[in-house]
């Protein structure tokens, strides 16, 4: 069969066409390519990210806001919850979760992380007046709030602690830990536990009237900045801009803004990167 000069060149034009189509649309796949940022972070953590009539606050938030003008982008913020942030990142709802993401060892199969930008250790919060409550062992038989998609309640029924310590406690199912806070205080549950940042902030919040934290941390919860898995240029980037803030003295300042008022202290050094490899 007989192909004509044209129609080789109109192949060859539509080959072409397809190769720059392709590689256009690769350019974007990397955070460090993109000129905005959909950043997933919390609406209903006070201190952490809280949504208000003015818009959203928080530590991390703040955190979003400094890697993204040290990356050169523009940045808008999503709400993130707990149970959504890995979909989000792998469809592409978001560019980036900076919302008490810890990084674990389950999640690295699906998340690429940068950092971790903080380390915290999780704590309890329950109500005022119940002495009851001590410490991770008193937790045995209470009704302890289970957030959909967070780790912090396996922490303790399944024993991924410092101590490797599984309590038996009655686990109450919650959408998010403002909906923790309401069960607590409706004594539809004993005890909410998760990260002493996101404790102190609800504690602030109630002004210390019906609430406390026990004190007695047992994990160590290091904070990520969740990519789309692979996005090596852009976990780069970010660690970059961490070790940045660090050294400029910014993650103090948004430390002591946020949480000084808490008495929670600042641990000064960097925490090692965990690497973009993984």
């Amino acid at each position: 069969m007989r192909v004509s000069k044209y129609g080789v060149a109109l192949a060859a034009l539509a080959a072409g066409s397809m190769a720059l189509s392709g590689c256009a649309e690769k350019k974007d796949d990397s955070v460090a390519d993109k000129d905005k940022l959909i950043v997933g972070v919390k609406y209903d953590q006070p201190a952490l990210g809280l949504k208000s009539g003015s818009g959203v606050e928080g530590f991390d938030v703040d955190v979003a806001k400094y890697i993204g003008k040290k990356m050169g982008k523009t940045v808008e913020f999503k709400e993130a919850k707990s149970a959504n942030r890995e979909t989000f990142l792998a469809n592409g709802t978001v560019d980036m979760v900076i919302a008490t993401y810890s990084i674990t060892e389950a999640r690295k199969p699906k998340v690429t992380f940068a950092g971790p930008y903080i380390i915290t250790h999780q704590d309890i919060m329950v109500r005022k007046d119940d002495s009851s409550i001590k410490d991770l062992a008193s937790l045995k038989g209470k009704k302890l709030c289970a957030v959909a998609g967070s780790n912090s309640w396996k922490n303790i029924t399944e024993g991924t602690n410092k101590t490797n310590t599984k309590v038996a406690a009655e686990t109450v199912p919650a959408q998010g830990y403002d909906d923790c806070i309401t069960k607590l205080k409706g004594d539809s549950l004993d005890a909410v536990s998760t990260d002493a940042t996101i404790l102190a902030g609800f504690v602030a919040r109630d002004g210390g009237a019906t609430m406390k934290v026990v004190n007695s941390p047992f994990t160590d919860e290091k904070y990520g900045v969740g990519l789309k898995k692979n996005d090596k240029k852009g976990c780069e980037a970010v660690n970059k801009a961490i070790t940045d803030m660090y050294k400029d003295g910014t993650a103090k300042q948004l430390w002591d803004k946020w949480f000084g008022k808490a008495g929670l202290p600042f641990e000064a050094n960097q925490p090692p990167a965990e690497g973009c490899d993984s």
